[in-house]
């Protein structure tokens, strides 16, 4: 009686012709939607919808709005009260203003109107920007002008270093408008431009990250095309035959349109700085198609007639194929419960190309394997062994490691497992979740954004702030501001609290900074009046003097345009993840302190690029655990029903685990952090693992049948056949993989090229080892029985060949 796999395979090869055609169909359809592909970068899209932090920053998008670029204008030589300085920094703000999607209310920098001085005259307040209509040229006005600056302590603190040598551009962004690399390439042009003998100029901010992502992207296209190229060439090495170059080529070619089309006729973009994925799922359907076609090899040295070797090949070879490709979709499919738009976007994406190897990785493999002339000189593989492959230094390899795995060895090797994977175990549990580094880890320390990421910490707070909004309850009452008395004591408190503690920020900021300085000019001037009088009338007119002359959008950094909301600033030098984890509980206790809730207004912390860094980290500390945990279960479940044993899917599952485990823990070695980025790596990783140990347990249960039931020769047998197939896959996508850890000018690029290899020869190691060792060692009794499921032996005797 024919199972379902038998009457596929049978329709399927009966009907080339026709299942051809509907292949190509398909991909003219899926390439008609290639030009509509977005690979694109949306910053909302980024942040998880459900955390407290993300719903704060979205209702108060301007306090610590992360989508600002911070230019720094450096002097080397002496201060920047030069005339060529001032004009320089003058051109710049006025240059920058003209960016696209730049939000011209929030343009900042000595030159605007924005940054003002007061002072007291007999007259009144005298209420003037720093700089007039023009920058001062004259030893006279650049000392009266050095002098405005002295006199305005915000100004000092957050616009000039407290050498002289140094200032601030700010400049933020309209998300809705902003093409991060059109934006990004206009402004670092100007930077570029301004460089000069005298001058060091340094640009970051959320939105010059994304836009060196979005310049190393054509680095990135070619160095995937170079690796592509190794991999072709590594097959031409191995295979020496036209079917086994041309067979994982095509098939890895048509999941590739139909992924990229699929994702063009759904309209959705695609995250630049995770297409390092497509490329481990590239790796991934090389890896299949080598493992079909080497068993294709095989049975066509016994049968001598392609057709029927297809046909018995796609038979053999489609319930282990379709269960370890199942495996990685669930990996990936786990990340769609992740609410980050963004990783849902990109798992659908990378989802749905490992379910299109499926159809490409069984059916129209079998189709090519069919159709392509057969290999001239066919590998024989009787017993496991050939006189050509037993003297190859290959199989003499794979003879070794199976001596490892059996006989008086095998105590000495699972002795060895055991000590390291308890020290991979250990390792794996010292990883940081988040930013490991000064800067961003995207990319390397000594690159020009992390270079000014320090240059601007090394001059001035930082540009990490974490906010703690003070919102009104009643946004409707126009007779609630801001400026009331227990809003404004609240703001100081939290400063207090804050500045005293024992992990300060570098410097803070609220409106109650401006209404100090208000306070002094109300009262003619004298330093002594900087400390607010906790009286209502008081505070109203210390707020009146502060803002004299000046539009409300001056001061929308820390009270909001109808000034219903406000925010306390806390600027730190760095985003490390101890830094994020020191300076939430900080605020946390001063918050607690303050109390949550108030008559009129609600403290909520809080937004910043602090605030939505931790929001991202939880979801990520969340959810790897998550993607595990359900990983493992699928594992168990799927694979003790395919071999009626329990035994078996906990047999697979502790390889997989321990493959796992030292993946984490070279992460962990090398630097790399766990984020969003690399979750999904790591999560395709897992499946990498079962993959190999499902062709090798397959491979083992048919060995053992036909050698009668000797353990020892069932292992080696299988290790030199499937074993072979594995070690090379392994190998020539490490070495394929290799530049992108070599060439490329994102770190975060390079790592995952690093991981990717490592993942490759971990799963190796531990299906050609520890797996093959607990089958010798336990010696289950599910091997002992056939496998119709996933067994590979076929009596052939019995069956009908399908013409």
């Amino acid at each position: 009686m024919y199972s379902l796999r038998q009457r596929l395979a049978d329709w399927v090869l009966r009907h080339r012709r026709a299942a051809f055609a509907v292949f190509a169909l398909i991909t003219l359809f899926f390439a008609a939607g290639l030009p509509r592909v977005q690979i694109e970068t949306v910053f909302s899209d980024l942040l998880p919808t459900d955390d407290p932090f993300v719903q704060v920053f979205k209702d108060h998008p301007n306090f610590g709005n992360p989508l600002t670029m911070v230019i720094m204008v450096q002097r080397k030589n002496g201060t920047l009260y030069h005339a060529d300085t001032l004009q320089k920094v003058w051109d710049l703000t006025r240059d920058i203003d003209l960016a696209p999607a730049v939000d011209h209310d929030q343009v900042l920098s000595i030159t605007t109107t924005k940054a003002r001085y007061a002072e007291a005259t007999p007259y009144g307040i005298d209420m003037q920007p720093l700089m007039g209509d023009a920058p001062p040229v004259s030893p006279k006005t650049i000392a009266d002008f050095r002098n405005r600056v002295d006199r305005s302590p915000n100004i000092r603190n957050f616009l000039v270093s407290e050498d002289d040598s140094a200032t601030l551009i700010m400049a933020t962004f309209i998300e809705h408008r902003i093409d991060y690399g059109e934006t990004f390439e206009y402004v670092q042009g100007l930077v570029e431009n301004a460089r000069d003998a005298n001058h060091d100029i340094y640009l970051t901010g959320q939105p010059a990250l994304i836009g060196w992502v979005y310049r190393y992207e054509w680095q990135m296209a070619g160095i995937f095309a170079l690796t592509l190229l190794a991999l072709f060439g590594a097959l031409v090495f191995y295979m020496r035959n036209l079917v086994g170059v041309v067979t994982p080529l095509i098939t890895s070619a048509t999941a590739a349109i139909w992924a990229f089309g699929f994702v063009g006729w759904l309209n959705i973009s695609v995250e630049p700085l995770l297409m390092v994925v497509p490329l481990l799922l590239t790796a991934r359907s090389f890896s299949h198609s080598v493992q079909f076609t080497e068993r294709f090899h095989e049975i066509h040295a016994e049968v001598g007639d392609r057709l029927e070797a297809a046909r018995r090949t796609m038979r053999v070879m489609a319930a282990p194929s379709v269960l370890s490709i199942l495996t990685d979709v669930l990996g990936i499919a786990v990340v769609i419960a992740a609410p980050i738009p963004a990783m849902v976007r990109h798992a659908i994406f990378c989802g749905m190309w490992a379910v299109w190897l499926i159809p490409t990785g069984v059916v129209l493999i079998s189709l090519l394997l069919a159709t392509l002339p057969a290999p001239r000189r066919p590998v024989r593989a009787t017993g496991g062994r050939s006189d050509e492959y037993a003297r190859s230094g290959l199989v003499r390899l794979l003879n070794g490691i199976a001596g490892l795995t059996t006989g008086r060895r095998a105590a000495v090797t699972a002795a060895v497992v055991i000590a390291g994977g308890g020290a991979a175990v250990f390792t794996a549990l010292q990883i940081r979740i988040g930013n490991p580094v000064e800067g961003s880890h995207l990319f390397w320390h000594d690159s020009e954004f992390n270079t000014a990421v320090r240059q601007i910490n090394d001059h001035f707070p930082g540009t990490n702030t974490l906010e703690i909004v003070l919102e009104a309850k009643n946004d409707k009452d126009p007779s609630w501001t801001a400026q009331q008395l227990d809003t404004v004591r609240t703001m100081l408190q939290l400063q207090d609290d804050l500045e005293t503690g024992e992990f300060p920020p570098a410097a803070t900021l609220s409106f109650a900074d401006y209404l100090r300085e208000g306070n002094r000019l109300y009262n003619g001037g004298d330093p002594r009046w900087m400390p607010l009088d906790e009286r209502q009338r008081a505070i109203s007119a210390a707020a009146t003097a502060a803002m004299l002359g000046s539009s409300a959008k001056a001061f929308n950094h820390v009270i909001s345009f109808d000034a219903q909301h406000s925010t306390v600033s806390l600027w730190y030098p760095d985003n490390k993840q101890e830094t994020v984890d020191q300076a939430l509980a900080t605020a946390r206790a001063a918050v607690e302190k303050v109390g949550v809730d108030h008559e009129a207004f609600t403290v909520r912390l809080g937004t910043g690029i602090i605030a939505l860094q931790e929001a991202i980290n939880r979801v990520v500390e969340r959810y790897h655990h998550l993607i595990v945990l359900l990983l493992n279960l699928f594992i168990f479940l799927m694979f003790s029903l395919a071999y009626r044993s329990v035994v078996a899917g906990i047999l697979l599952l502790i390889p997989v685990n321990l493959s796992h485990f030292t993946m984490v823990a070279a992460m962990h070695l090398l630097g790399v952090g766990l984020d969003v980025n690399s979750m999904i790596v790591a999560a395709i990783g897992l499946g990498v693992g079962i993959d190999y140990g499902i062709y090798l347990l397959s491979r083992i249960c048919e060995e053992f049948q036909r050698l009668d039931g000797d353990w020892e020769a069932a292992i080696r047998a299988a290790l030199v056949t499937t074993g072979k197939a594995i070690l090379f896959t392994a190998t020539i996508m490490a070495v394929g993989i290799l530049p992108l850890y070599l060439l490329s000018g994102l770190k975060f690029v390079a790592d995952m090229g690093l991981l990717i290899m490592v993942i490759m020869g971990i799963n190796m190691a531990m299906s050609l080892i520890v797996l093959p060792l607990l089958v010798n060692l336990l010696r289950p009794r599910f091997v002992r029985r056939p496998q119709p499921l996933l067994g590979e032996r076929i009596d052939w005797d019995q069956e009908q060949p399908a013409r």
